[in-house]
């Protein structure tokens, strides 16, 4: 019979894992007339700051992953992150927040709505 291996849930696996805020929260950022603006709201989890949330909810619904691969360096990451500009908690609320994040035009395939709905809806 082979020895039991002890698993602990409470140690995290952080292998090339990084916080998304460092890359996708950018509140100098100023919008520019051809960025998408979509606001949304979020209920982050106990213990997950709000920036966190805007800036997962930015990298997800555009270019992000929630780890390093290969094809990083094929892609322009400035030209194409969605960006968490803003964060406001919604009035009434405990823990909910509105983050609002600016697209770049050019991270949707020129007249595909289907394609633009993939990230916003």
């Amino acid at each position: 019979m082979s020895p039991q291996t002890e698993t602990k849930a409470s140690v995290g696996f952080k292998a090339g894992v990084k916080d998304y805020r460092l890359t996708y929260y950018t509140p100098e950022y100023e919008t520019k007339d051809t960025d998408i603006l979509v606001a949304f709201r979020v209920s982050p989890q106990p213990g997950v700051p709000p920036e966190e949330v805007g800036a997962a909810v930015a990298a997800e619904s555009s270019i992000g992953t929630w780890t390093t691969v290969w094809t990083d360096g094929l892609t322009s990451l400035d030209c194409y992150k969605g960006r968490c500009y803003d964060i406001e908690p919604v009035p009434g609320e405990d823990s909910q927040w509105i983050c609002y994040v600016a697209y770049p035009l050019d991270l949707f395939e020129e007249g595909s709505v289907t394609n633009m709905f993939t990230s916003i809806v």
